[in-house]
């Protein structure tokens, strides 16, 4: 019997990391152990009897944590998600801990949502619904602009990016791409450019980039100066890409049209709890979420039944690999 420990592990979790498990692996000798709590010095210990940890983009796998797993005999940090900002690799190698994740789930799930977050945002949906709820049907202040004809620019051409090029190039927009290393399936339907022209030229600016010391705060106040005042700036990746200050002040002086994100940089203390009877001590937040140029969900975007059924199948099949001792084809390493 092998014991995967989640750590950050939600209602929707249990309920379809289970069912899989029950209905799709009988036998395979999985058992899963769930935890709410998010993983980080003070709650390793939970791990203790457990062959690997399956773990989620907000908990710490720092070097002191994962050598805090490493003596209760973790061997795999498994990652709910593509994203591996959060673990220190070069720890996890010499402690003998295979990382592996779920390099693709469904990336149209998260360019859907991307596209959703700028319509929104720019025909006032999220305002309208109130109004109208309210009995209240005046057009005033809900006057957006026209799709077709505008620039985008999608800093990022891996799986989700070309997923959102396609998806904006189908309203009859033009379309910008930078990125280091240029995706050819997107050379039909996109330029590629430098991020300076791309940020100068485009209506709308949409991230598809991971997080790595290069890309953090790659939107700060030098970059938002070069963007059109009118630019809306979208963000369905990491929430550090973007420098919150700056763009708050960029907001506060009219230099940014609007703002579209389902991540945040301070997203750990706040996303994926409910906090609807709390106070939100969060200033910075509070501050973004207050503008009416801007629109925030709490880390949705991957959240369909097909890229969760995609994450499961492919957690298991990480641990599976893993056990075998053969090669891991998701496996994530230092170098």
């Amino acid at each position: 019997m092998a014991v995967i420990h989640f750590f950050s592990a939600h209602s929707y979790d249990r309920e379809t990391f289970g069912h899989v498990l029950a209905t799709r692996h009988q036998g395979s000798g999985l058992e899963f152990v769930f935890d709410a709590v998010a993983l980080d010095a003070h709650s390793a210990k939970l791990a203790e009897g457990a062959d690997a940890v399956c773990v989620f983009v907000n908990d710490d796998l720092s070097a002191p944590v994962i050598r805090l797993l490493a003596d209760l005999g973790i061997r795999a940090i498994l990652l709910r998600a593509a994203g591996f900002n959060n673990v220190d690799l070069a720890a996890a190698e010499a402690a003998g801990i295979v990382v592996a994740r779920v390099p693709a789930y469904s990336p149209e799930a998260v360019a859907e949502h991307t596209v959703a977050l700028y319509l929104a945002l720019n025909r006032r949906i999220h305002r309208a619904y109130n109004r109208v709820r309210d009995g209240n049907f005046a057009l005033h202040g809900l006057m957006g602009s026209t799709v077709h004809g505008k620039t985008v620019g999608i800093v990022g051409s891996g799986r989700i990016g070309a997923a959102t090029a396609r998806i904006f190039k189908g309203f009859g927009t033009e379309v910008l791409v930078h990125d280091p290393y240029p995706n050819p399936a997107l050379d039909d339907i996109a330029t590629s450019v430098d991020l300076r022209e791309l940020l100068f030229r485009s209506d709308i600016v949409s991230l598809h980039c991971p997080l790595t010391p290069e890309t953090h705060h790659l939107i700060d106040r030098e970059r938002l100066a070069i963007m059109k005042p009118t630019a809306v700036l979208v963000n369905t990746s990491r929430g550090p890409l973007i420098d919150t200050q700056a763009v708050i002040q960029a907001l506060k002086r009219h230099q940014l049209g609007g703002l579209a994100i389902d991540v945040y940089e301070q997203e750990g203390d706040l996303f994926f709890t409910d906090r609807s009877s709390e106070i939100i001590d969060d200033d910075v937040f509070v501050r973004l979420a207050g503008f009416p140029n801007v629109i925030v969900t709490g880390h949705q975007a991957f959240f369909t039944i097909e890229a969760v059924e995609e994450i499961v199948e492919t957690t298991i099949a990480n641990w599976v690999e893993i056990a075998a001792g053969g090669p891991v084809r998701n496996a994530v390493t230092a170098s």
